[in-house]
């Protein structure tokens, strides 16, 4: 069978798709990842075939609507905020649509899974009439952004005689049951598998000193806003008795070093970074959440927007996690969190009973024979 995987915008939606199209491709199956021209060596990088289908890159479709005008930047306020990303990830989809339709007219695929948010895979699938398999990336709950994206996406659901996306025949799911919202929709559960990019490991990745060790990350994206981020949590983290940890894109790595003192910096490859760390402070990112959950680690949460908070809470109420927000995120209250993440005995053993959870859910492999099912 040919199976179609159609990524988001970041290289972390890659990394969320990487463990079932791996699956599919040591089940026997044809396997192609589709993204943006930007991703495809991330595509590539993890092992897998990676085709782009537009040029367009993350930044200039959240800056700039279809006739290029611009868009304002990420407005506060859960409303606001699920507009904007239904807005540019619509877009994204109507981008992509071209390329899509030209890699399936040579390569017919017999089955399309698309992420959270790849809203292109559900119009492809449904104008080459095969079934569509929506894959959930990471915990965070997405319903509240698909209206948005169908209102940028009339035209496209029109041409097809839709008046809204389309079900996915198949939801699978990676959030580990305890942190499942009550509501959520049926879904088969699959085991977070975690992937990034790799490079020659050197022992202190996996090992560690004697200290406790915090690993600092931003995620993937090379950005100034994250370099920023990185900057102030460094010099956060300074006078704290801990090995310090800075996981970042080369690019930011290399300005952070000027000024951050005796600290590893660099791209590391989290998931054999993340079990040797007592902590891992970080932006929210939902890869990064789930690499951490999976690895049984702490986390301290700084959330920058209000439409990722109640997934970020559920994981603080579990008591994994302390979460953060923009307007209480000063240096003293960032270092308390840490002391009480790292002191206590409570967010240690929470993270271990849902990391627990998570190896108990089906593997990959076993959600590729109900891939087949569906096909067949």
């Amino acid at each position: 069978m040919r199976i179609l995987f159609v990524a988001g915008p970041s290289p972390a939606t890659v990394f969320g798709l990487a463990s079932l199209a791996v699956a599919a491709r040591q089940a026997g199956h044809r396997v192609i990842v589709a993204g943006t021209e930007e991703l495809v060596p991330h595509i590539t990088g993890v092992g897998l075939p990676g085709a782009a289908v537009t040029p367009r890159t993350w930044e200039s479709l959240i800056v700039t609507d279809r006739s290029g005008g611009a868009v304002p930047r990420m407005p506060r306020g859960i409303e606001p905020e699920r507009r904007h990303h239904g807005g540019w990830f619509g877009r994204l989809a109507a981008e992509s649509l071209h390329g899509l339709r030209e890699l399936a007219a040579h390569w017919r695929p017999g089955l399309v899974v698309g992420g959270s948010m790849s809203y292109a895979a559900p119009l492809l699938a449904a104008e080459l009439g095969v079934p569509y398999v929506r894959q959930a990336w990471d915990l965070y709950d997405t319903r509240g952004v698909d209206p948005y994206a169908a209102e940028e996406l009339r035209p496209e659901l029109a041409a097809l005689g839709l008046d809204r996306l389309p079900e996915p025949d198949l939801r699978v799911d990676v959030c580990p049951p305890s942190l499942r919202p009550p509501d959520a929709d049926p879904a088969q559960p699959m085991r977070w598998i975690p992937y990034n990019r790799q490079q020659e490991l050197e022992p202190w990745m996996y090992g560690r000193g004697d200290r406790p060790r915090v690993c600092v990350t931003s995620g993937s994206r090379e950005t100034e806003a994250n370099r920023d981020f990185l900057g102030r949590l460094v010099a956060d983290l300074a006078a704290f008795d801990a090995e310090i940890l800075v996981a970042a894109p080369e690019e930011a790595a290399a300005r952070l070093r000027e000024t951050a003192g005796r600290v590893r910096i660099g791209w590391m490859p989290l998931d054999v970074v993340a079990p040797t760390c007592d902590l891992l402070v970080h932006h929210g990112g939902g890869v990064t959440g789930m690499t951490a959950l999976a690895a049984g680690t702490p986390q301290l949460l700084l959330s920058r927007w209000d439409i990722f908070a109640s997934t970020m809470r559920r994981t603080a109420e579990r008591g994994a996690a302390r979460v953060l927000f923009p307007e209480d995120t000063s240096p003293e209250a960032v270092l308390r969190a840490c002391r009480e993440l790292l002191e206590e005995p409570g967010p240690r053993k929470r993270s271990a009973e849902i990391a627990a959870e998570i190896a108990a859910l089906p593997g990959p492999a076993e959600v590729v024979t109900a891939l087949e099912r569906l096909a067949a």
